[in-house]
């Protein structure tokens, strides 16, 4: 019974109070570039999207605006049959 007690104990990490935290380790300096690099990071990436969405509304329109009667007679949802 002693021995299963030991190894429980053993097996429980000990909390320290005075633990060391990777933002402390960091310089404050360092910290504030990389911040700033994050939102310039997220800013490109904003615009990326917005440009990338931008050409493909430009294509649809394009592509929309040249197709054929015959295609846009396809596309149409009315039965032509019943207007002959």
């Amino acid at each position: 019974m002693k021995k299963q007690n030991r190894q429980k104990n053993q097996s429980k990490p000990k909390k320290d109070d005075s633990a060391v935290t990777l933002g402390d380790m960091i310089n404050p300096n360092l910290f504030k570039q990389l911040k700033e690099q994050q939102e310039q990071l997220k800013a490109a990436e904003e615009k990326r999207i917005q440009e990338e969405e931008q050409r493909k509304r430009e294509e649809r329109r394009l592509k929309e605006k040249n197709k054929s009667f015959a295609e846009l007679l396809n596309e149409s949802g009315m039965n032509w049959k019943e207007f002959k």
